[in-house]
């Protein structure tokens, strides 16, 4: 259960101003049609966030435990210092609209999310925990839990959340976890 909470926790901090929570707002103020960009982000989310705790999986049984408490806390660090660094979108998927608006969302998102803060933490959180399912429910949950809202209600929302103040946040509870590996916990 820890493994959930801690996943929808952090990455639902991780994704507010992360460059894929602009590509909603960007989906959202250009389609403006809901329904199919939360599908998009869903799926396109939770095939990523699969991928993504396989590889944390592997690295757990790849790696020995003396090597995987580094590997954590000093993944868990670099994810603290990487919170303090804004994202912005640097590209929109401009030719993939032949799609459609759930196509373009899938594609757009699964791609945005290539190397992205949230992927990289659901890497970490794999390794971290040996329960596969609930950090891809959890990592997954949290994105919507961040994204949903900002398709909904675009830019009424951004301009009211305190972004730098919710990354200090996540940066603090990644940089806890770090040491927290290091230390031997």
């Amino acid at each position: 259960m820890e493994a959930l909470w801690v996943s929808i926790g952090l990455v639902t901090l991780a994704e507010i101003g992360d460059k894929t929570q602009l590509l909603s707002l960007l989906l959202a103020a250009r389609y403006r049609r809901p329904v199919p960009i939360i599908l998009g982000i869903l799926v396109a989310t939770a095939v990523n966030h699969a991928l993504a705790a396989a590889l944390g999986s592997w690295i757990t049984g790849a790696v020995g435990p003396q090597a995987l408490r580094w590997v954590l806390g000093l993944s868990f660090i670099g994810m603290a210092a990487w919170m303090m660094v804004p994202d912005r979108l640097e590209a929109m998927a401009g030719g993939v609209e032949r799609f459609g608006v759930l196509g373009t969302t899938l594609v757009a998102f699964f791609l945005a999310e290539m190397g992205d803060k949230t992927q990289v933490a659901t890497v970490a959180l794999a390794a971290k925990y040996s329960s596969y399912a609930a950090v891809v429910s959890g990592t997954t949950a949290g994105m919507m839990i961040a994204n949903v809202p900002a398709v909904l209600l675009g830019e009424r929302v951004a301009r009211f959340v305190p972004v730098r103040l919710v990354h200090l946040i996540a940066a603090a509870i990644f940089a806890a976890m770090g040491i927290v590996a290091l230390v031997g916990g």
